[in-house]
């Protein structure tokens, strides 16, 4: 008889976002209903036909040293700071250095020192350029220097799969723990790339909403009126266990990572297909040993685009009916791109532990081609013991996470 897998629990969790520094700070807000999105006010966006994303308002530069701050890109200072506020929490667990791995997905690494040297080397030529230039734009530097922060030698792996980047670094790294490879995997995504390329790049395609004008009422998902995404940028970083690691250290269990599952339409490089959404979903609640009634509150991807949030509306009642709590919180802190898969994860996780989902704002009127229980705004005293958070990019990217409470 071949030996169980061991569950893979969750003891740690960091996050850096439009609507908070820490993961409590977020979750705060998101229970509030407080947007993070706002107006851009630099001189650079004054021309673009989008005005406005959701920024980290903190300060970076005062949470690492100086030399940190210099060799990174922001991607890898937002990253680093959700890693640390996340191995913190789950009390910076011993394990064997080649036990101890990181996998933290993004979609465009570090963009924007490629287009700042760019600048630089067409404005000032060749020796002006950053010695830290290659270093700082590796999309595989968030994960290098968090596992050089922690002394991890069990992998340092970057998926980069769009949107569901984060989402997919974490199926990564749960699969490591359960196929025995690792025994602790700092897991996550991120991505800091607002920015006029990436931001008018998206406005040619008409993926990004135009409400410059009232930027907290613009992210609106499976609203009527919706008509585009808002760009934002953040980490989200756990901290993924073997149960058994986790127990004999004494370590709080925040909640469980029961199933995964990854998949690829293999249609278009940027339609979604809804049969493969429907699918992924299957897959994770499968590998949970669970069943579609099992799942009390979904995550949903739902960016707030017009097409998008309707494919997977269909998609999510296909496999779950009607009566399944839905909620999106892009609505408040705009599409993190790499790092929303991750984020949605800790937002079931924090959302199964205290029982309080919150809500999906300025969701004033569903869209009539929508027939799901779309949460409006934060319910409190749930009961729900298991929910799954999707995640989906360009490239037909698609992965689903089972998340259950502990």
């Amino acid at each position: 008889m071949p030996e169980a897998s061991p569950r893979v629990v969750v003891t740690g969790l960091g996050a850096v976002t439009p609507v908070g520094g820490t993961a409590a700070e977020t979750r705060a807000a998101l229970l509030a209903g407080r947007s993070g999105i706002t107006a851009l006010e630099e001189d650079w966006a004054q021309a673009l036909p989008v005005r406005m994303a959701g920024q980290v308002k903190i300060d970076v530069a005062a949470l690492l040293t100086r030399p940190e701050y210099k060799r990174m890109d922001r991607c890898g200072h937002l990253a680093l700071i959700a890693a640390r506020e996340a191995w913190e929490q789950a009390g910076r667990p011993e394990a064997d250095p080649e036990r101890l791995a990181v996998v933290i997905g993004s979609g465009y690494g570090g963009l924007d020192t490629t287009l700042e040297q760019t600048r630089t080397l067409d404005s000032s030529g060749p020796r002006r350029v950053s010695p830290h230039t290659l270093t700082r734009i590796m999309t595989n530097a968030p994960a290098a220097w968090v596992s050089i922060d922690v002394g991890a030698k069990g992998g340092a792996r970057t998926p980069v799969s769009a949107c569901a980047s984060g989402a997919e670094a974490i199926a990564q790294a749960a699969d490591m723990i359960r196929a025995g490879a690792a025994d602790v995997v700092i897991a996550g995504g991120v991505d800091a790339c607002i920015n006029g390329l990436i931001i008018s790049g998206f406005a040619q395609i008409r993926a990004l909403s135009t409400r410059n004008g009232d930027p907290q009422s613009a992210s609106r998902p499976f609203d009527r009126d919706r008509d585009g995404f808002v760009m934002a940028e953040g980490a989200a970083i756990l901290v993924l266990e073997r149960e058994d690691h986790a127990r004999a250290r004494g370590a709080e269990i925040l909640g469980v990572v029961a199933g995964t599952a990854v998949t690829s339409d293999a249609v278009d490089i940027v339609a979604a297909d809804p049969a493969m959404q429907r699918r992924v979903m299957e897959k994770a609640i499968a590998a949970a040993g669970l069943g579609a009634g099992d799942i009390g509150l979904v995550h949903a991807h739902a960016t707030s685009t017009p097409v998008g949030d309707r494919l997977e509306a269909g998609a999510i009642r296909a496999v779950l009916g009607n009566q399944v709590p839905v909620t999106s919180t892009k609505s408040l802190t705009g599409h993190l791109l790499g790092g929303a898969g991750a984020l949605g994860a800790i937002v079931m996780i924090q959302a199964l532990k205290t029982g309080e989902f919150p809500g999906t704002g300025n969701l004033d009127q569903p869209d009539d081609g929508i027939d799901l229980h779309l949460l409006r705004e934060t319910v409190a005293g749930q009961p729900a013991r298991a929910g799954i958070a999707n995640a989906f990019g360009f490239g037909g990217h698609s992965t689903a996470l089972v998340i259950t409470e502990s």
